[in-house]
């Protein structure tokens, strides 16, 4: 994949300029080390255009190298997309300096150089307090990518109101890289919560499952919207048992698809619509539409950096009501189905 990024070198090495600039929005942010391969082709090294590796960042066994530049114009491209999602709420970036084959961490923390101009939230913890990045702009997301951030994780409330979540997430999290277990599941868990009076949104996680999130009104706490999520998983496994389970230890699920509703707990976070995940192929977190879900020529990769801002355009939430939806008749609907 070219480099697309937007601005003048400032120095570099045979191979490519050591620091470009990239507008985003009305700021300009520079990138350090633009050529630094993060996802490696077949053959290649630590940089591509001939950096410490000596690849060629080209394709090798029909395969790119994808350098932090590609990174980052993918962040810039689907910003439109993304931030409406992520807007307002703390972040949580996975960040893999040498590229997805080096050690990698989880960042709850502003980084050192964050800029002034980049917004924050300072959320409690156990024991004190964490400072989360808060993307509220093409220039974050920019920033955060240049620090090879490959994924962003968002917290299911906003940063002005952290005990009121207003997004719900079951995880689908199928025994082996199967996705028509997660697609059966799927749409039993959609049937299940249309009864409910919930709709809901898909999205592929860019790894083995889907998410399905419903978007609330932010007014009932991160305990009672679990514990809602736990009951609602609980009718789903009781409808199918032989292939649905609600239980942690994976040990007892037997080969059955988990049906994983801690990420709704306090201080929890879910892949952010539009997030790299650090897979071959640099596959995308997607969001689809549930006739999407139903054809079987997808699954949980079937978008990558290379194609997802297709994807984007076709705005699949789009039939999704934007105003979040209270708890308390769909709770009342699921005791009568209990």
């Amino acid at each position: 994949m070219p480099t697309r990024g937007r601005g003048r070198a400032t120095g570099g090495d045979p191979g490519g300029p050591a620091e470009t600039e990239v507008r985003a929005g009305d700021r300009t942010v520079r990138i350090h080390r633009p050529y630094k391969v993060l996802f490696p082709g077949d053959g290649v090294g630590a940089d591509a255009h001939g950096g410490d590796g000596g690849g060629d960042g080209g394709a090798v066994g029909g395969r790119s190298a994808l350098t932090k530049a590609d990174l980052v114009e993918h962040y810039r491209s689907v910003a439109r997309y993304m931030l409406p999602e992520i807007k307002g709420r703390p972040l949580t970036v996975e960040r893999y300096p040498d590229g997805v084959g080096g050690p990698h961490f989880m960042q709850k923390n502003v980084p050192g150089n964050y800029p002034d101009w980049a917004h924050r939230a300072e959320m409690p913890k156990k024991g004190g307090t964490v400072t989360h990045p808060v993307c509220d702009d093409t220039a974050t997301l920019v920033f955060l990518a240049d620090q090879a951030s490959v994924t962003f994780h968002r917290s299911l409330s906003r940063a002005d109101r952290p005990d009121f979540p207003d997004r719900l997430v079951f995880d689908l999290d199928p025994a082996r890289d199967d996705f028509e277990p997660v697609r059966a599941a799927a749409l039993l868990l959609h049937d299940l919560l249309d009864e409910l009076g919930l709709p809901s949104a898909p999205m592929t996680t860019g790894s083995k499952g889907l998410h399905v999130s419903v978007r609330l009104d932010g007014r009932t706490g991160h305990d009672e919207v679990r514990a809602f999520a736990r009951d609602v998983a609980g009718v789903l496994a009781a409808r199918d048992p032989d292939r649905l389970t609600t239980e942690q230890r994976t040990d007892a699920r037997g080969g059955r698809l988990y049906l994983d509703i801690q990420r709704n707990a306090y201080g929890q976070t879910a892949v952010a619509p539009f997030s790299v995940r650090a897979r071959e192929g640099a596959p995308v977190a997607t969001p689809v539409s549930w006739d999407q879900v139903r054809d079987r020529a997808v699954n949980a990769r079937s978008w990558t950096v290379t194609n997802v801002l297709e994807q984007a355009r076709t705005r699949p939430w789009s039939g999704v009501p934007a105003r979040g939806r209270a708890l308390g008749p769909a709770r009342r609907r699921l005791t009568a189905l209990s």
